[in-house]
C-alpha cells in the first residue's frame, strides 16, 4: 500500500467513524453502499476509487 492510498483509507476510517459516532441513523446506509472492495469488472483498488467513496461518505452526511 503507497503513501497516498493509506491517506485515502485514513480518511475513510475517519469519516465512517465520525458517522457512527455522530450521525448514527445512517449507519443503515453504510452497509448498502459501494465498497472500496474490488469487484469483477475493477479487480483494482485505486485512488480513484477511494476517492469516489470517501466522497460518498461525505455526500451521506450531507444529505441527511
Amino acid at each position: 500500500m503507497n503513501t497516498e492510498e493509506k491517506e485515502w483509507n485514513d480518511k475513510i476510517a475517519q469519516k465512517t467513524t465520525e458517522i457512527q459516532q455522530k450521525h448514527p441513523e445512517l449507519i443503515k446506509f453504510l452497509e448498502e453502499m459501494p465498497m472500496t472492495i474490488p469487484n469483477k469488472n475493477n479487480p483494482e483498488v485505486t485512488i480513484r476509487n477511494l476517492k469516489k467513496y470517501y466522497q460518498s461518505l461525505c455526500d451521506l452526511i450531507d444529505n441527511k
